[in-house]
């Protein structure tokens, strides 16, 4: 596991509870949010990378301090992101 992926899925873990904290409706509890945000992290730090956006020094095996900040970026909205997805779905069952 690289730099990158360890920065993607710890600031993918605080977008989580941060979200979380902010949309209290759909937080499952630091653990859980945690657990999902470090899901999302991965996969929108991953995507990011995909659609050429995770810094030039990141392609190239390098890191600066924007490729650094992508990472950061990319990590956490993708975990907040997860998180508000399987909030409104957890709440959408429970409605039923």
């Amino acid at each position: 596991m690289d730099l990158a992926m360890i920065i993607q899925l710890i600031s993918g873990a605080v977008g989580g509870n941060i979200a979380g904290s902010l949309m209290k409706n759909a937080s499952m509890g630091t653990a859980l949010n945690s657990v999902i945000g470090i899901l999302g992290g991965g996969l929108g730090g991953q995507l990011l990378g995909m659609l050429g956006m995770g810094g030039a020094a990141a392609a190239g095996g390098g890191m600066d301090i924007a490729s650094i900040i992508s990472q950061v970026a990319g990590g956490g909205i993708g975990g907040g992101v997860l998180l508000a997805i399987i909030g409104l779905i957890k709440n959408a069952m429970a409605k039923q």
